[in-house]
């Protein structure tokens, strides 16, 4: 109950912390701590240990100037590496196209040299075209190509043979000077027309499996065939007289187209 008899509404005890004794002992010892203290352990003063400030007079400070090179010396030198690759690029250009006029100059476009027709090397006329079943046709069409060559040659030696029949029939009759004057120049004209119009475009449709080359060698070949059932027939002054050999060609070549 001793709890209960303080009055709770008394002013509380006024407690001075500084009346600590370990608090008054040390402020009334009479030493001034602060000023007793000195940061340097010789104990000389700041001032004694200054040194003194040189006569001379300080300069202004300057910056050094930057080493980075300018926006206009990095587009300079950016132009100028652009023009010497420039030039480079266009020395590659040039060395090619020398390149690939000596390889036309040769004769085939892949850099071979020509090898058809077949002539001696001291006839004044060179190979007009580079020509090789096995290295350029594919294995599969390798067979039929050769044989409308094939073809193609016996259609060379049936104007041959025409020629010769409309000789002998000229040594029998001057009559027939007309028709061996035309057989003459349908030997000399239907020989490389019929090479470079049916032949060799079904040549380069089988190298390259080009549908044009098809067509054209379709178109043409059908129209050979409708000039030999012509001449087959034997017309007086056409030029054709050994009719046999032209059904023979004729029976030749439909064989040809239908093998595969």
């Amino acid at each position: 109950m001793s709890g209960f008899d303080s009055n709770p509404f008394e002013d509380p005890v006024d407690v001075n912390p500084f009346q600590d004794p370990s608090v008054t002992q040390v402020t009334n010892s009479g030493i001034d701590r602060i000023e007793s203290f000195s940061p340097f352990p010789d104990g000389n003063s700041v001032m004694g240990s200054t040194i003194p400030a040189s006569g001379a007079p300080s300069q202004p400070a300057v910056l050094q100037p930057s080493m980075d090179p300018s926006p206009q010396a990095t587009a300079a030198a950016a132009q100028a590496n652009l023009l010497r690759q420039q030039e480079e690029l266009e020395k590659k250009a040039a060395e090619l196209d020398r390149r690939e006029q000596e390889l036309q100059s040769r004769g085939a476009p892949t850099g071979k040299q020509n090898n058809w027709p077949p002539l001696p090397k001291f006839f004044p006329i060179k190979p007009c075209f580079y020509q090789d079943f096995s290295e350029e046709i594919p294995q599969e069409h390798q067979r039929l190509c050769k044989m409308i060559y094939y073809l193609w040659m016996w259609q060379c030696v049936t104007l041959f043979l025409n020629v010769l029949a409309c000789l002998a029939e000229f040594t029998a009759s001057t009559s027939a000077g007309v028709d061996f004057g035309l057989s003459i120049l349908w030997f000399i004209l239907f020989t490389p027309c019929s090479f470079l119009c049916w032949f060799r475009p079904v040549y380069k449709a089988f190298r390259s499996d080009s549908s044009f080359n098809f067509f054209f060698f379709f178109f043409v070949f059908i129209a050979q065939i409708a000039v030999s059932v012509i001449q087959s027939v034997g017309i007086p002054n056409w030029g054709n007289r050994y009719s046999r050999a032209q059904l023979r060609w004729l029976y030749t070549a439909f064989p040809v187209l239908h093998s595969e």
